[in-house]
């Protein structure tokens, strides 16, 4: 069979195919979702809001060094920060990134501050980056208050410490250890002269976790050191430095306050934000793959979705179908794709990724979807 004669174009069918093309190349353009632009923050108590819903703040307040802090789109990252300060008194500053309220500054469309005994969860996931040339911790700091307290400093602050470089330890003395999380932590306990303080120290270095902040809250309650009728008015995750800290980093962060009776099963919170996911596993020695299914069982749809979990220790993600799946180690958030970031109520959405693994295997112990734990 003899091929068919190449048939040269027109001067105006070129023209008309650069066109198509442009317009084409323009409206994917348009329809490309703007990428927040990195925000220097100098100012000693300066902020900045991110995702629309959580605040970076530079909150600089135990020295006069420069210090200044990057706000990106998922968290922030600590730019400079000269100076040091005695490693037996108070740190330098405390960079950080929260949902709630501090002094007056609430973060977008927050629901705190709410009773302890309204909160049905209150999932919140992390990931860190660690430097070794300074003295710090890297910590959530949870605030509590017998009243729903805007302003000022709250009369309970929970400490989580993720890790700490250089010899520095919390405010008080140790007195005990315990298991929260499934975590094992060293229990400490004091006051700063202003407000109480209980503070829960890993062993060792927490580089990404997801969690639910309401087990320190209970725990605490169980010590004696706030009531159920108190309220929970802010989350913050960040920094106290000591010495240095420049390149410290909140990779990604996400926290939500899930209301509803939380000894109530038939009240898990919002109606209108509920899920479920299955998680089907084909293992092979070393790989997997995983499908994901996210059930929307509220009575509202998502639009778009986040799905937030925690990879188990030796995980990693190599590639991922339908979503985007990142970092690929620890703390993850799946994110949909254009064609599929619509849940509708009763409806769900699948999405899978391949990964490898050391030691045993297992599953992600909990989801979270757009900061509501699922089922």
């Amino acid at each position: 069979m003899r091929p068919l004669p190449h048939r040269p174009r027109t001067a105006r069918g070129l023209i008309g195919a650069l066109l198509t093309a442009l317009a084409t190349v323009a409206a994917l353009v348009a329809a490309a979702p703007a990428a927040q632009a990195d925000t220097l923050i100098c100012d000693q108590f300066g902020s900045t809001t991110i995702q629309g819903r959580y605040v970076v703040q530079n909150n600089r307040w135990g020295t006069s060094a420069p210090q200044c802090v990057t706000a990106t789109d998922t968290g922030f990252r600590l730019t400079q920060a000269d100076g040091s300060v005695p490693t037996n008194g108070a740190p330098k500053s405390y960079p950080s990134v929260f949902n709630g309220c501090h002094y007056t500054n609430c973060s977008p469309g927050t629901n705190l501050p709410a009773r302890l005994s309204g909160i049905a969860g209150a999932p919140s996931s992390i990931s860190y980056g660690y430097v070794g040339d300074a003295v710090y911790n890297a910590s959530y700091d949870i605030w509590l208050d017998p009243t729903p307290k805007t302003d000022g400093v709250s009369q309970t602050e929970i400490m989580i410490w993720f890790n700490k470089v250089g010899p520095v330890q919390p405010i008080g003395s140790q007195v005990g250890t315990t298991t929260v999380g499934g975590r094992g932590w060293q229990v400490w306990t004091g006051s700063n002269g202003t407000n109480d303080v209980i503070s829960f120290v890993a062993p060792s270095a927490i580089p990404s976790w997801s969690f639910d902040v309401m087990d320190f809250v209970r725990e605490t309650v169980r010590r004696g050191m706030a009531q159920n009728s108190w309220y929970l008015t802010s989350v913050q995750a960040g920094f106290e430095p000591w010495q240095n800290g420049a390149g410290l980093a909140v990779n990604s962060f996400s926290s939500a306050v899930n209301l509803g009776d939380p000894g109530d099963p038939g009240n898990p919170g919002d109606p209108a934000t509920a899920c479920k996911v299955t998680y089907a596993t084909n293992v092979w020695s070393g790989g997997f793959t995983a499908d994901v299914t996210v059930t929307n069982t509220g009575s509202a749809p998502v639009d778009p979705w986040k799905l937030a979990f925690t990879l188990p220790s030796g995980q990693r993600i190599t590639n991922a179908w339908n979503a985007g799946v990142t970092p690929s180690t620890g703390a993850v958030t799946a994110t949909p794709l254009a064609h599929n970031a619509r849940i509708a109520p009763g409806s769900g959405q699948t999405f899978g990724f391949q990964g490898t693994y050391s030691g045993s295997f297992s599953r992600p112990a909990g989801f979270s979807l757009n900061g509501t734990a699922c089922s």
